[in-house]
């Protein structure tokens, strides 16, 4: 998560969210999130450059559009479309995960319910002494009155 003065156009951010490696890209005021991850080998996706797309009918005659709306993997060049996650070559087939971006007015912002089983806190945790003698670690234990 971040403000949108910290993505300005043609930004990108790598932000961990679940354990998952998620891209969020600025492009040209849309914000987009793919996963950081490329189905080919693992690669980082989302540091590859942004291009755009890039078609011909005919030898000689090309198209360039929709510039910075797909990303190029830095391992081994597999393009994906930042919008859907689809892959350029196999779109049917091969493809990454996109995810839904929300622009949220400041202090609008609502925290996730808990999860089942959790409670709220506040939490404190028990502190204990801990001494390295030689080459045992030992706890000291307070009495249970303590």
């Amino acid at each position: 998560m971040c403000t949108t003065h910290e993505l300005p156009p043609g930004g990108r951010r790598i932000v961990e969210v679940e354990g998952r490696s998620i891209g969020v890209f600025n492009v040209a005021g849309d914000y987009l999130a793919i996963r950081n991850r490329c189905p080919h080998q693992g690669g980082p996706l989302c540091e590859g450059v942004q291009v755009g797309e890039l078609t011909s009918d005919l030898p000689g005659d090309y198209e360039h559009s929709r510039p910075g709306e797909m990303i190029r993997c830095p391992w081994h060049g597999w393009e994906f479309d930042l919008r859907t996650g689809a892959s350029w070559f196999d779109p049917a087939r091969r493809r990454v995960r996109s995810y839904k971006v929300q622009v949220v007015p400041r202090g609008e912002l609502e925290e996730p319910p808990p999860r089942p089983g959790l409670h709220p806190g506040p939490y404190t945790a028990e502190t204990v002494p801990v001494t390295v003698e030689g080459a045992y670690v030992v706890l000291e234990l307070a009495p249970s009155g303590n």
